[in-house]
C-alpha cells in the first residue's frame, strides 16, 4: 500500500473508531479488512522502528484502533473444528490466516493457530501448540516454540528463538501504549514472561523464568546500575544484555523479621563469544 492510501486508511480508522456506532458496521467492517489485508503482509505495523524515540519503538495507535473496530462490528460465528458438534466460536472478523508452501513458513501439525492480520515472515518455524494474535509480527527465520504465545501488536523480530512456554504479552489497549518489542536475534528462555510492552534489544538473551514487564526495575550487575523505565516509557533491556531471573531483599521492617524477598530481574553479563556458542546450538532444531 502506497503511503497516501495508507494515510488514508488510517485517517478513515480514526474517524470511524470516534463515532459511537462506529461510523456504519458496514463501512467499518470494509476498512478493518483492508487493514487486516495490510498487517498480514507486513506493509503496515502496529508499532516500528524510529531512532528519534525514547524506547527507538513508535506506536501506530491508528492500527490498534483499527484492530479494535474489527472486534466491534463482527459477529460471532462457527469456525472448523475436529468435531462438527462442537465448533469454534469467534468473531467472524478474525479467520485464521492462510499460508502454503510459498510462504515457506513451517507450520507444523498438533493444534497451533494464528490470527489473520499477523504478519509471519520467511522461514519462521511454529511448533505445537502455540498461538500468534492479531496485529502480531514475526520476523524472517524465527522459531515460536510449544506452547509459546506472541501476543496482539506485539513485535518480534528476525531470528528471534522464542522458547517453550514463553509468554509474550500484546498491549492492545491503551491504543498508543507500546506494545511488547522483542528485536531481532534475541533469544527469549522457556517460561519467560515479557509484559506491558517492555522493549528487548537485539542479541539480548532471557534466561528460563525471568518476568519482565514495562515497570520493572532490572539490575545491571557489569555496570552497577539499576535500569528504570523513563516516565511514560516501558523498561529497555540493552544490547546484548544476559538476564536472569534473581532476587532483592524486603527492606520494610516484617520484611527483613520475615527474611523476605521479590522477585526481579538480574542483568548478570553482556553477550560474548562463549554466549553466541551456546545460543548457537538452537540452529540445529532448524
Amino acid at each position: 500500500m502506497s503511503s497516501g492510501r495508507t494515510a488514508e486508511l488510517a485517517e478513515e480508522i480514526r474517524q470511524l473508531s470516534a463515532q459511537a456506532d462506529g461510523g456504519g458496521r458496514q463501512r467499518a467492517r470494509a476498512a478493518f479488512d483492508r487493514l487486516r489485508a495490510e498487517l498480514s503482509a507486513g506493509r503496515v505495523r502496529a508499532a516500528e522502528p524510529d531512532p528519534e524515540a525514547p524506547t527507538g519503538w513508535r506506536v501506530n495507535a491508528w492500527v490498534k484502533q483499527g484492530i479494535l473496530l474489527g472486534f466491534r462490528s463482527g459477529d460471532i460465528a462457527p469456525y472448523p473444528a475436529a468435531s462438527a458438534d462442537q465448533p469454534f466460536l469467534d468473531k467472524d472478523t478474525l479467520p485464521l490466516k492462510r499460508l502454503d508452501g510459498a510462504s515457506k513458513v513451517r507450520l507444523v501439525p498438533g493444534g497451533s493457530s494464528i490470527r489473520d492480520g499477523a504478519y509471519i515472515g520467511e522461514g519462521v518455524i511454529c511448533m505445537p501448540p502455540m498461538y500468534v494474535n492479531i496485529g502480531a509480527y514475526v520476523g524472517d527465520g524465527s522459531l515460536i516454540d510449544s506452547h509459546a504465545l506472541v501476543g496482539s501488536c506485539a513485535q518480534v523480530g528476525s531470528r528471534v528463538h522464542v522458547s517453550a512456554a514463553a509468554q509474550i504479552g500484546g498491549v492492545l489497549e491503551p491504543v498508543g501504549a507500546l506494545p511488547v518489542i522483542v528485536e531481532d536475534d534475541v533469544l527469549v528462555g522457556g517460561n519467560t514472561g515479557l509484559y506491558e510492552g517492555a522493549v528487548v534489544r537485539r542479541r539480548a538473551v532471557i534466561a528460563a523464568g525471568t518476568v519482565l514487564t514495562g515497570s520493572t526495575p532490572v539490575y545491571d550487575l557489569p555496570n552497577r546500575r539499576l535500569i528504570r523505565p523513563d516516565p511514560g516509557q516501558p523498561v529497555v533491556i540493552p544490547e546484548g544484555a544476559v538476564v536472569v531471573p534473581g532476587a532483592r531483599a524486603v527492606t520494610a521492617p516484617a520484611g527483613r523479621e520475615w527474611g523476605l524477598s521479590l522477585a526481579t530481574p538480574v542483568i548478570v553479563k553482556y553477550r560474548d563469544d562463549r554466549t553466541d556458542t551456546r545460543t548457537g546450538l538452537e540452529a540445529w532444531l532448524r
